[in-house]
């Protein structure tokens, strides 16, 4: 039984950050903040993703 309770517990846990992370992404996104840090130079969609305006 305690074993099913850690498992449930990690689990919530993880899931926790999971969530966390994708609001901060999601957020981010909303400001117009890059999620790409920026090093677009070997990057495929470089030309996607920094479209001028």
């Amino acid at each position: 039984m305690d074993g099913v309770i850690a498992t449930v517990i990690v689990g919530l846990i993880v899931a926790a950050v999971i969530v966390l992370a994708a609001f901060s992404v999601i957020k981010d996104k909303k400001q117009g903040k890059s999620t790409c840090g920026s090093s677009c130079g070997g990057c495929p969609n470089a030309g996607a993703c920094h479209r001028k305006q």
